[in-house]
């Protein structure tokens, strides 16, 4: 099973380097050159030896010495710089290439996957695994090819000098064989496990970067050392038992090796060789321990090139969201129709949404209330078709939600949440979110209508001064205006508001209100209310409860009822007083 995964591991990272296999096989043409300077050390060598010493002697140039010796040092100097350059213009390449593909897979992959797959796995996917992988590459490429190449070479002038004593020497060869296939399963077990565990770590990392003002409140200092000690802890175990189980042929390889030269150095020595093929026999079989050894050694990174290519295409082949649709819309009047919709969250026990209908007029400004885990970011979450409804249908200007393709299905929709998310760039990269070309006269009116010109002014470079990460330079209020005058560049026909004033205080709360009420007119507006106050004068209150709408209508209706809405209403009033 896993020699089938690894044929069809092996062809996939074929296909991405077969782009370049001009310069790849450069490369290997400059590895059999490498590979041909080895064996024509030891013949120079031989021919030094034979005819420049003992009673044998023959005249000749002692300027051939060094020339043929720069000679042969040169053109391996050349090859090797050659291989060098041009492995590393395609593994450069490779990676790239692959990191593009993860990347492009994580960007397409449903919301669904988020809520199981951890950042620290994603992160060290898209940096960690796919380095791996591509050093596994370099590693096959370069140790596997060319010390192959280097071995042959060797071994075709060992037959040629004396083939018998050459059968001697390659007992090397099958005990080598023999302690990589023992090796291997235990390392790849050991990897798999590795990997495990430095995603874990990678999760800690980002977690303690990310809430380091919740650590240092809550003193979590010591609680996180410790869960960074174990995951270090278990690193170095796995580190240690990889090296013993790696570094353990090495030695086993040179005690195959120098059993083999013994042998031949007795045998030699009862033979009629010359002194000069003898030192270029020797030369070359000693120059087998290099390669052989290297040999050995690729089947860790190799194995945990595997294990890592395991993740890498886990993530490229993950399918993408559901974009079956064929119509494209321009710009929707917005007539949203929730037709007896229905959604359970995987492994949920119960309905998120049961058999809602409800029907929003262009224009209109319905919002949704309730309490906790009522309906009311299921409905928005299916509205945005993060989710698709298991039964019922969605539908917008008469179209059934999955009819309507993807990209012009969101062009439609604009959105700001409590949970406001900034990008490390500027001010102007931030509001203009998404956009191919900045509009300034636009960008200008969003930024003056979400009251942020003194925040502009007060900024460095004013509207293109970077804002850090999450618009960390930026307060909270400031960041939440941010996200509104995002959301009025995009001009959107369908407004989706989560609370978008709760992070205000009250006199940019009444700004920023003015400014989304002058957004909202001739817009179809979803609005998930807690503070029910900020939503009297909407054109409908929904009311969610259990997944089901159980009042509706305007706000003086609803509390001259006196059900669920006024219940709230009273409860909020009171706390508030």
């Amino acid at each position: 099973m896993e020699s089938t995964e690894n044929k069809n591991i092996a062809k996939r990272l074929a296909a991405v380097v077969w782009p370049y296999r001009g310069r790849a096989l450069l490369s290997l043409l400059a590895m059999a050159g490498t590979a041909a300077t080895q064996p024509l050390l030891g013949k120079a060598l031989e021919l030094l030896l034979d005819r420049g010493f003992g009673p044998h002697r023959e005249p000749f140039s002692l300027w051939l010495v060094p020339a043929v010796l720069l000679t042969i040092f040169v053109l391996r100097g050349v090859f090797t710089f050659s291989t060098a350059y041009l492995n590393n213009w395609v593994m450069s390449r490779v990676l790239n290439d692959i990191r593009a593909m993860v990347f492009e897979s994580v960007l397409r992959l449903p919301v669904a996957r988020f809520a199981h797959e951890s950042t620290g796995k994603i992160i060290n996917t898209v940096i960690g695994d796919v380095r791996q992988v591509v050093d596994m590459i370099n590693s096959v490429f370069l140790a596997f090819v060319r010390d192959s190449m280097v071995v042959a070479g060797l071994l075709i002038g060992l037959m040629l000098l004396n083939w018998k004593l050459t059968l001697v020497a390659l007992v090397v060869v099958p005990a080598t064989a023999v302690i990589v296939r023992t090796t291997t399963g235990r390392l790849r077990r050991l990897n798999r496990d590795n990997q495990r565990i430095t995603i874990e770590m990678t999760q800690v990392v980002e977690e303690a970067a990310r809430g380091h003002q919740v650590i240092r409140v809550f003193s979590g200092e010591r609680y996180e050392r410790k869960r960074f000690a174990a995951r270090s802890a278990a690193l170095r175990g796995f580190s240690q038992r990889m090296t013993v189980a790696h570094a353990a042929t090495v030695p086993i390889t040179q005690i195959a090796t120098a059993l083999a030269v013994s042998v031949v150095i007795v045998l030699a020595i009862r033979s009629n060789m010359s002194v000069g093929e003898f030192t270029n026999f020797i030369t070359l079989m000693l120059m087998l321990l290099q390669p052989l050894k290297a040999l050995v050694e690729v089947n860790g990174p190799m194995q945990r090139g595997m294990i890592a290519a395991e993740t890498v295409f886990d993530i490229i082949d993950a399918p993408a969201e559901d974009d079956h649709g064929s119509t494209v819309l321009q710009r929707a009047r917005g007539h949203v129709r929730f037709e007896n919709v229905s959604f359970q969250y995987p492994q949920a026990s119960s309905l998120a949404l049961d058999g809602v209908s409800l029907d929003v007029l262009p224009g209109q400004t319905v919002a949704l209330v309730g309490v906790s885990g009522g309906g009311k970011s299921t409905f928005v979450n299916l509205l945005t078709r993060f989710f698709a409804p298991q039964s019922g249908r969605i539908v917008l200007d008469g179209v059934a939600y999955q009819d309507i393709t993807l990209t012009s299905l969101r062009a439609q929709l604009a959105m700001v949440s409590q949970n406001v998310v900034l990008f490390d760039d500027t001010l102007k990269a931030n509001i203009a979110y998404g956009a191919e070309q900045v509009d300034e006269a636009r960008l200008q009116a969003a930024i003056t209508a979400a009251h942020l010109n003194e925040v502009v002014a007060g900024l460095p470079q004013g509207v293109d001064t970077p804002i850090g990460e999450n618009g960390l330079r930026l307060s909270g209020g400031q960041r939440q205006r941010v996200a509104i005058a995002r959301a009025i560049y995009k001009d959107a026909p369908i407004l989706i508001l989560d609370e978008a004033t709760s992070a205000l205080d009250n006199e940019s709360e009444r700004a920023v209100q003015a400014a989304l009420d002058a957004l909202m007119t001739g817009r179809t507006t979803v609005v998930i209310a807690h503070r029910l106050s900020t939503i009297e004068r909407a054109d409908r209150i929904v009311v969610l409860d259990q997944g089901r709408i159980v009042e509706t209508g305007r706000h003086d209706e609803l509390l001259a009822k006196g059900g669920t809405y006024a219940n709230l209403y009273r409860l909020q009033f009171s706390e508030a007083a």
